[in-house]
């Protein structure tokens, strides 16, 4: 196996397009690391990406954020800007393994491992978080919900390389949440997650929302019906009703020994529910 760090984005790229083998990239290694010691892959190259200096910084843009692929999560979880603008998305990110797994574990690795219960995924789904690109015929931007397709497959075509997360500026009055459900109190894979994100207009009536749910697919759904059922409300009793109905029949999940598929619906409805309750209280506050 061969390991290269290059200092630029451009010769990452090339390295990944140029090798003939399977090739893989390393930002923080908690799960290529684990993969590879416990014989599930055979590398014929790992491109280290935590020496390019554009990949580990977190940059204000347009009054959002852009964040670098290989920023860790504890980094931005000790960020009071981006905790500030986008608490749920940061809040779902320190769910990533343990406090020190969080510091090497990124966004952008969590996102690529392409796990339907990658918790920062919905979170980052709910808020319309944009995903940059670069590869050898250049660089697009992509919805998050456009990168993985199933799970541990992406739509990155070969030598692409995920090179940040931008998280936009938020009108008044929005606030999102991430809520997740796990069989112990922390450090295990959500059997469901949900996010939300809302906006108000001046009179407390919804105007826009996303709702994302995970581990309940193939991938991370977002689930427009869901949304649909708060935009226009004051998300009250009977809106959140027919949000939990929504994000329930929106799941196609599996059984497994962490929860049945009759649990996931079940839970996928009141995580939602109450994801979109601390949303509501949030965007009354901003």
């Amino acid at each position: 196996m061969r390991y290269e760090a290059p200092g630029s984005i451009e010769s990452a790229v090339a390295l990944l397009a140029q090798e003939k083998g399977r090739a893989y990239v390393l930002a923080g290694g908690t799960d290529l690391l684990v993969r590879l010691r416990g014989g599930y892959i055979e590398p014929d190259l790992v491109v280290d990406v935590k020496r390019i200096e554009s990949m580990r910084k977190i940059v204000p843009e347009a009054g959002g954020f852009r964040i670098g692929a290989a920023v860790p999560a504890a980094e931005l979880g000790e960020h009071p800007a981006v905790k500030k603008l986008w608490p749920g998305v940061v809040e779902a990110v320190e769910l990533i393994g343990s406090k020190q797994v969080q510091g090497r574990a990124t966004m952008v690795g969590n996102l690529c491992n392409a796990s339907p219960a990658a918790d920062s995924v919905p979170a980052m789904v709910a808020a319309g978080a944009v995903a940059t690109v670069v590869g050898p015929n250049g660089k697009r931007n992509l919805p998050v919900e456009e990168i993985s397709t199933s799970p541990g497959k992406t739509t990155l075509a070969k030598g692409e390389i995920v090179e940040s997360i931008l998280l936009a500026a938020r009108p008044p009055h929005s606030g999102d949440a991430y809520l997740r459900f796990i069989p112990r109190t922390e450090m295990d894979i959500a059997v469901v997650g949900a996010g939300v994100n809302i906006t108000l207009d001046d009179k407390g009536v919804c105007k826009a929302a996303r709702v994302a749910l995970g581990a309940v697919a193939e991938r991370v759904l977002l689930v427009g019906p869901a949304a649909d059922a708060l935009i226009g409300t004051k998300l009250d009793e009977a809106a959140l009703d027919k949000l939990a109905a929504a994000a329930s029949a929106a799941c196609r999940p599996i059984d497994d020994k962490r929860g049945t598929k009759e649990f996931r619906i079940k839970v996928a409805g009141v995580l939602a529910r109450r994801a979109a309750t601390i949303a509501l209280e949030r965007a009354r506050k901003s």
